[in-house]
């Protein structure tokens, strides 16, 4: 067993979500143990890491919390402050502007490699016990005696009062409590890099829609040379992902160039590419007995509305929330019990509805926008016109993105 005895909690993936759940978790005062396969790669200021984030405020406010933002912000961070939409076949834009909805800013551009980085060193730092290398290989639940039992490949076995499965989207946790997580293929991957360009990218995401997916430029910090540089992703059908990736950095700067057609001037230079599949895929329940599904063991979602990670920080904060009444104050605790159904069924019911109602609502506008057929050709456009000439809606649809 552990050898703090009975844990309030174990959280099994050290990815974003993860760390941040064993980091909190420590910081209301809950014993917490993390298992990780792999001792994360140190975060380098001279390889950013093609997979990036842009974070919500109310994530921002997460990391604020957890103490960890003026280390990630100090580091590399680069805010957005508006955002444009516009479709490729014509029409109106939709933007977003920080100074119209009263904001300093609409969110932050985060390296993930960055960001666990961080993480890391301050759960470390928290006193969260670290079982890495190791990978769980059985799980028992034991109601009798309110807790979860997780057999390690080192031989440790883990008992606690609450697991948090933050393994991923092939999460063993989940298969081993036989949860149902039907895949939608979309057959499109995401792929990314960096663009460096003339123009500054003036703070701002911009996204256009393409009938093979959307193309987004989010903006980034500039090179160490001053050139002005932006994140790319951009959703392709499989056999144009493939394509583009093989092909020279000429070639593909002239095709995405083709494809943007926006206003940061020439294209001058793309760093290494990498890509990866795209998918819907949604767990039947994120609740089994004691054990919660966290971020991608729970969800994955089509980039276009960049979510992924906000939806998986989101059920972190609900989670704490929830159990912020019963966490330990003053060296006394109030309720032992961090597993208490009640809790987890209310938090399960709010986080599931959530995911899905987002899942589907990417799915519909990739559908309707990424297509060349005439009707949805004919009308998208003016969608988006009508929703950039209704504050109200625009506002409405921000507060939704933001988590406010």
């Amino acid at each position: 067993m552990s050898r703090r005895g009975v844990l309030d909690a174990v959280v099994v993936g050290a990815g974003v979500v993860g760390t941040a759940a064993a980091l909190e978790l420590a910081r209301q005062g809950w014993q917490v143990a993390l298992v990780e396969g792999r001792e994360p790669a140190p975060w380098r200021h001279d390889l950013p890491d093609l997979r990036v984030f842009a974070v919500a405020p109310d994530n921002i406010e997460l990391l604020e919390r957890l103490g960890v933002w003026e280390a990630i912000r100090s580091a590399r961070a680069q805010p957005y402050r508006r955002m444009q939409v516009w479709d490729a076949a014509g029409g109106g834009t939709l933007a977003f502007d920080a100074d119209r909805l009263g904001r300093r800013d609409l969110g932050w551009i985060l390296e993930n490699g960055l960001l666990i980085d961080r993480l890391w060193k301050a759960a470390l730092g928290a006193g969260v016990e670290l079982h890495c290398p190791d990978k769980v290989t059985a799980r028992e639940h034991n109601e009798d005696d309110r807790s979860e039992v997780l057999t390690l490949a080192s031989g440790n076995r883990l008992r606690a009062r609450l697991v948090v499965a933050a393994d991923g989207a092939d999460s063993q946790l989940r298969q081993m409590a036989g949860i149902d997580a039907p895949r939608h293929e979309y057959g499109q991957r995401g792929l990314v890099g960096f663009i460096r360009h003339s123009r500054s990218h003036q703070s701002t995401c911009w996204q256009r829609f393409l009938p093979g997916g959307p193309l987004a430029f989010l903006p980034f910090a500039d090179a160490d040379d001053g050139t002005p540089r932006s994140s790319i992703v951009w959703s392709l059908p499989d056999a144009d992902a493939e394509r583009l990736l093989a092909a020279d950095d000429a070639a593909f700067l002239g095709e995405l160039s083709r494809a943007f057609d926006g206003p940061l001037g020439e294209l001058t230079g793309v760093s290494r590419r990498a890509a990866f599949p795209l998918r819907r895929q949604l767990a039947g329940t994120q609740l089994s007995g004691r054990m919660v599904l966290v971020g991608d063991a729970a969800h994955a979602v089509h980039p276009l509305a960049g979510q992924g990670v906000n939806l998986g920080l989101r059920d972190i904060n609900a989670l704490l929330a929830t159990l912020a009444s019963s966490a330990p104050r003053d060296g006394a605790r109030r309720d032992d019990d961090v597993g208490a159904s009640h809790r987890l069924t209310r938090w399960n019911r709010q986080r599931r509805s959530d995911a899905a109602v987002s899942a589907y609502a990417f799915e519909a506008i990739n559908l309707v926008f990424s297509n060349d057929s005439l009707m949805p050709t004919l009308v998208r456009g003016q969608l988006l016109a009508l929703a950039g000439r209704a504050p109200p809606l625009t506002r409405a649809l921000w507060r939704h993105a933001a988590g406010l």
